[in-house]
Order: structure tokens, then sequence, then C-alpha cells
């Protein structure tokens, strides 16, 4: 394995895509018993364990439950292309497991990142990223259900817990005044980064883009801060484009056809960075730092090329260089099996960032193995020291003004 240590002393390693696995109370805790109907449930239906949202069982995890759950990386050879035996999603995932201490427990974790050498990561859901799609028609139901689920964030993972987990609080954009209320209330205990969802947000007047001015308390407040601002690939409400071609019903994890993967992968984040480009976000707000994590980076040699040109065709539409504007501001955790050189030279080796998605069966078993991938495609020592050890510790850090 690639020797990244920079240190003998402790483990140096940042991964920007860490995960745990939701604890059945997560939206249900320190939810208002008066919405429960809204937002969610639990029910016993036939003999299983059901999630309710909005008063219907989701699907957006087969067993949200995640007991038993799948070992760390089973996907990998899926994820990289490779399937010779044609072998189904069932197979692929093997045998299952029960739930481990680390998936759940803060402290059990600390202990397996030592061993993994990791000093510090970002930690975002499993269930929650497809939760704000399900309930777009009800935003006083969104608000409710993830005001609860942060509170249980905090209680069990804290927003910086010893200075080495840095688990990011949800905030639907939904509803502008609970977001920004959420938002200083995160800040206040001591968050460092904070997720919003892909794609537009859905308001009761319409689909509106994130960078609408209407959104801009949230942003003003970020700028502010100085933190960070994840936006993480889940259910992005793609799917509605995709029925248009071939229906398929509500969004599934692992349920995809080819079709459906080619149609959506790269859209969620190519569209949404565009717009904020485009839009002007990062003109308004110039402290303002958005990371992509696990929505890969295919979609960022496309978006260069087309923002350079049409600043070239319209010189006088944007208040700054939109490439610029990209590089400056956006930071991408890239699949470990995409084609990395072409994300450095489009944005730069210090705004690539490391993550495992540990211990998602779709990411890596041993998270220290990304640094095989950058040295494989002819990444320096130095660049991979960049990449897995101090880029993303950087945006843990408030961003000067």
């Amino acid at each position: 394995m690639t020797d990244v240590s920079t240190s003998t002393d402790s483990p140096t390693l940042f991964d920007a895509d860490n995960h745990y696995y939701e604890a059945t109370d997560a939206f249900t805790r320190h939810l208002d018993p008066k919405m429960a109907r809204r937002a969610m449930q639990w029910a016993n239906v036939d003999g299983r364990q059901r999630l309710l949202v909005g008063g219907k069982i989701n699907r957006f995890i087969p067993n949200p439950t995640f007991d038993p759950v799948a070992k760390p990386g089973s996907l990998d050879e899926y994820f990289r292309g490779r399937n010779p035996e044609a072998k189904g999603m069932a197979e692929l995932f093997g045998e299952l497991e029960p739930i481990r201490p680390e998936y759940r427990d803060r402290d059990a974790r600390l202990a397996v990142m030592d061993a993994q050498g990791i000093d510090g990561c970002f930690m975002f859901p499993t269930l929650a990223v497809g939760m704000e799609e399900a309930l777009r028609h009800d935003p006083e139901a969104a608000g409710a259900a993830f005001v609860a689920f942060n509170q249980w964030l905090d209680e069990d993972w804290g927003y910086s817990y010893k200075d080495r987990i840095f688990a990011a609080p949800m905030i639907p954009l939904i509803d502008i005044t609970t977001a920004v209320s959420e938002l200083d209330k995160v800040l206040a205990k001591g968050a460092r980064i904070v997720c919003i969802k892909g794609g537009p947000v859905t308001t009761p007047t319409g689909y509106a883009s994130p960078a609408d001015p209407r959104f801009d308390p949230f942003w003003s407040r970020v700028n502010e801060a100085g933190i960070t601002v994840g936006i993480h690939s889940g259910d992005a409400g793609y799917g509605r484009f995709v029925e248009d071609w071939e229906p398929h019903g509500e969004f599934r994890a692992f349920s995809h056809t080819p079709l459906r993967v080619v149609l959506s992968a790269d859209r969620p984040p190519y569209e949404t960075m565009a717009a904020l480009v485009c839009q002007g976000i990062f003109d308004r707000f110039p402290n303002v730092r958005v990371a992509s994590i696990e929505a890969g980076s295919e979609w960022i040699v496309p978006l260069v090329k087309k923002l350079a040109k049409v600043r070239g065709q319209m010189p006088t539409g944007f208040a700054s260089d939109p490439v610029e504007a990209l590089r400056n501001h956006v930071w991408v955790a890239p699949y470990y099996e995409d084609d990395l050189v072409a994300v450095r030279e489009a944005l730069g080796v210090e705004r690539l960032l490391f993550g495992s998605d540990w211990p998602h069966a779709e990411g890596l078993a041993e998270p220290a193995s990304f640094a095989d991938d950058l040295a494989d495609q002819g990444f320096t020592a130095e660049e991979i020291r960049s990449i897995m050890c101090d880029n993303g510790r950087t945006l843990t850090q408030p961003a000067s003004a």
C-alpha cells in the first residue's frame, strides 16, 4: 500500500466521505409526536420493520434498520466497472453481517479510525440523504424532521467530536426561515460543515435554484461563519426526468437500470455547480466553500469547458471568470475509479479530496488504499499527501474573509 505518512507519531489521513448507519430513532427520538404521521414513523408490515415517510412506505434504503448490513467495499469491483460473471446485486453484496459498533458509536469509530490511520473525517448520513426529497411537498414536516434529526446527530455523534469526527447536519432549504434558524443552531454547537441536497430546491411556489436570491440569507450566514457546505449524493429528485424515458417509480438505492445510470449519474452535481457559478453565489458571497461528496468527478471537465465557452460567448454575463470561480470555491471528492488526472488538471490538486465512502458497500474496504489509485495514475508523493492528508482538513477551519 502506498505510504502517505507525514509523521511517525500519529495518523494524518483526512477522509472527506465517511458514513454512519443511522439509529432507528434518528428521526423519531426528538420529533414532535404531532408531526409523526406527516414525517417519520416505523411500522411492522408483513413481519418486517418498515420506515414510513409522509404516511407511505419509503424504499430509498431497502433495509433502513441496517441490521444486517453489507460488508465495507463488497461492491468495489462492480463500481470499477468489472462484473464479468454478470452477477445480480444480491450476489454482489455477498453475505451480510450484523451491524458493527463502530457504525453507530463514535468512540468505537475513533478506535477503528486509529487502526485505519485516519486522523479526521467528515461524517455523512446513509438514510437521511434520501429523506428531503420524500418530504418535498410538505415543508413544515421536512423542517420538523430535520430539526429532530440534527438534534439526534449532535447527541450521538457530535458536530466536531474531539476535533476528529465532523458530522454534517442536514439543512433543507425548502423553507428559508427554518433553514437559517437551524443553521444558526448548529453553528452555535460547533458545526464545521453542513449538508444540503443537490439539485433544485422544492418550494411552496415550485422549484428554484439554490442560488436564487431567496436563499441568500442562508448563504450569507455561511459566508459569515466561513464553514463548508457539503453537497452529498442521494435522492436529488432527478428520477422525475428519467421517468419520461423509462417509468420506474420511486428512487431506490441499488435498484437501477443502465439507462437510469447513464442519464442521471452526473446531472445533479453538474447542474448544481453550474447554477452556483452562473447565478453568482460566489460573487455575492466570496467566503463560501462547497464540497461535492460522493457524486464522482466525470462532470467536472465538461463543466469547465462549457463555462469557458459560455464566458467567451457572453462576457458580460459573469461578474468574474466562471472557471476561476469554480476552481476557487469548489472541492471535489472523486470516485476512486475516476480519471483522477483529468480532475487534477481541471481543478487543481488542492481541490481534490480523499473520500473512501467507508463503511458502505460501494466504498473502499481499506480507506487508505485510495492512495494506491492516485499512485497508479501517476500522482507524486507530494500530491498524494495533499489529497489524502491536507485538503480535507483545511475545510474544517473557517474560511478567510
